[in-house]
């Protein structure tokens, strides 16, 4: 748009300018209003709603971050449920409360700093580094429809987390004083956890992938158990158990140290009447799912009471891998066994083959 230019005619005013299309003619727009000020603001809106017309979208620098928000959500159907949930709980916990009512030609780089460094300073780096990530996607989005010039996150200043300390694990002689301890633990018996640790311990599953193992995923002749989705909870629907895990290595089938594989039959002879293949092996103390979450607390009152309260579920599977990488397995099996797709990861912060090799069950066997 160029200058507007307002002339008095016979009743009332008239408002013109010449306007460069998005075809790169130049056009001459007009409106008439009774007054000055109604003649320009009717052109204005004129050629907002022109600009959307030949832009063919209903995203423009006048759109709210609310509004950009819905949007961009509607493009996660890709994603997994667990990860629409983290990055919708980041939008109505921390963008929209705080950047909500913006609009977009408002949505400037020092705007954009200010909020992310409020966010790292009330709920810290990794809640804000996510919380970054979600907005440049909706930023991204905005930028591709020609609503913003630029993305203003990516030149925000960047999150540094403290350096990790060093993956910390159990020795052999921990665990099995670990697996003991807990059965003396009146609380931890009648959470059933016991068993569904030395469970972890045997296998190196993620909590919620533990907690998705059924009857019919357990071969207690062959050994072995097939890991084959994930047990999460969503805002409005509950606890569900997706097939699918963090990623497509997670699906696998994983072979059981012996000491496992009788914990498990004895566990079989113990079910009750009724009790069906789709039933999960380790379920709530009440029945049905186990809640991944509450069983985090669980496991944090029994460890304290252990002795062991820098001990969480994750330093199980740590605690897995570092005493597969001891015994000499390579990281690709030890990768498999704890559902990474790539080795590095393995290395990196735990130190597939569709199936795993079963030199690891050997070398778990010193769990027992």
């Amino acid at each position: 748009m160029g200058v507007i230019r307002v002339y008095r005619v016979a009743n009332g005013y008239w408002a013109r300018v010449l306007v460069r299309d998005p075809d790169g003619r130049t056009r001459t727009m007009g409106r008439r209003a009774a007054s000055r000020a109604a003649a320009e603001r009717a052109l204005k809106e004129a050629f907002r709603d022109r600009v959307d017309f030949h832009a063919g979208t209903d995203i423009t620098a006048e759109t709210r971050v609310r509004e950009l928000a819905e949007k961009w959500f509607v493009s996660l159907e890709a994603q997994s449920p667990s990860t629409r949930q983290r990055y919708r709980d980041r939008v109505d916990k921390q963008i929209l409360p705080a950047l909500g009512e913006l609009r977009l030609r408002e949505l400037s780089i020092g705007t954009v700093d200010r909020f992310l460094k409020t966010v790292t300073k009330h709920h810290g780096a990794a809640m804000a580094k996510m919380t970054r990530s979600v907005l440049s996607g909706m930023c991204g989005l905005a930028a591709r429809h020609d609503a913003m010039d630029r993305n203003p996150v990516r030149d925000a200043h960047v999150i540094t987390q403290p350096r990790k300390a060093a993956p910390k694990s159990l020795s052999v002689k921990e665990v099995r004083q670990l697996r003991a301890l807990m059965t003396y633990d009146n609380k931890a018996v009648d959470r059933d956890l016991p068993e569904f640790v030395s469970f972890m311990l045997a296998s190196g599953l993620r909590i919620g992938e533990a907690s998705a193992v059924t009857w019919s995923a357990v071969d207690l002749d062959a050994g072995t158990v097939e890991v084959r989705g994930t047990v999460i909870r969503l805002t409005g629907q509950g606890l569900l158990l997706m097939p699918t895990t963090k990623s497509t290595a997670g699906l696998r089938t994983l072979a059981l140290p012996s000491w496992c594989v009788r914990m498990l039959r004895n566990r079989a002879e113990r079910r009750g009447p009724g009790t069906i293949d789709d039933d999960p092996v380790f379920p709530a103390p009440k029945g049905g799912l186990r809640d991944p979450s509450n069983t985090q607390a669980d496991l944090k009152d029994s460890l304290e009471w252990c002795g062991l309260p820098w001990v969480t579920s994750h330093v199980f599977r740590k605690t897995t891998a570092t005493l597969l990488d001891g015994a000499g397995l390579s990281a690709r099996s030890i990768a498999d066994q704890l559902g990474h797709a790539q080795p590095s990861i393995t290395q990196n912060v735990y130190m597939g083959r569709k199936i795993a090799s079963t030199e690891a069950a050997g070398v778990l066997e010193q769990f027992g």
